[in-house]
């Protein structure tokens, strides 16, 4: 091959493959960041113990400085109740603190009370709502070795994987939430027990593994409707 030649070629290469070299790389960071995910109007401790606090915050831009209020449905009588107040922020931001003083799974909302336009009254801003689940504290154990194959109170065969916690009282099928460590899970009455004193609620096997207990510690429980 003639020199002339061999040395054109090499300088096409030396051309092409810086291109394609940058063609292939990925594109620059600009330097900027990914706008984060807005705040909820609402959010809320999911599971607290009675007598513990939950903590509501949110972010309500259009509303800075007026005052949000904190409800909870009571299902009994189908009312809203106030359970906590606080003024919003010039950022929109809120919160608010509730020392639960009742057990149960609840729907809670946040409402703003907006001035009036000339003859009109007291206007509400339309309401953001949560759930939160409030527990009260009590002594429990778990049982299952022994048992399995065995059939329960309620007419269930004891198994490894059966989820359930057995009650003295509450009817075969109520459901109940319950809360250790961080964890929560929901399960139903599969049995009667536990029958040694200071003892309110028997987990079955599979409900304590779910929930990482112990033998027998405190946690959180409460029925549900």
């Amino acid at each position: 091959m003639p020199v002339r030649r061999i040395t054109m070629l090499l300088v096409v290469c030396a051309l092409v493959a810086p291109a394609a070299a940058r063609a292939d790389d990925p594109a620059p960071a600009t330097g900027g960041t990914a706008a984060p995910a807005p705040d909820p109007g609402l959010s809320a401790t999911a599971h607290v113990l009675v007598g513990k606090v939950a903590v509501f915050r949110g972010s309500l831009p259009g509303d800075a400085g007026r005052t949000v209020t904190i409800e909870r449905l009571d299902r009994e009588t189908a009312a809203w109740l106030p359970i906590a107040t606080a003024q919003i922020g010039d950022d929109g931001a809120y919160l608010a603190r509730w020392r639960a003083d009742v057990a149960g799974r609840m729907t809670t909302r946040a409402t703003v009370a907006r001035a009036p336009e000339a003859g009109a009254s007291l206007a509400l801003a339309a309401p953001v709502e949560t759930t939160v689940t409030v527990y009260r504290s009590a002594l429990a154990t778990w049982y299952g070795p022994g048992f399995y194959g065995r059939t329960t109170a309620c007419g269930l065969r004891m198994t490894r994987t059966l989820m359930g916690v057995a009650h003295r009282k509450l009817p075969c099928g109520t459901q109940v939430a319950l809360t250790y460590k961080g964890k929560a899970i929901t399960v139903p009455v599969v049995d009667r027990g536990p029958f040694k004193p200071g003892r309110r609620w028997d987990l079955t096997s599979a409900a304590a593994d779910a929930l990482g207990f112990a033998y027998m510690d405190r946690l959180g429980a409460v029925p549900l409707d």
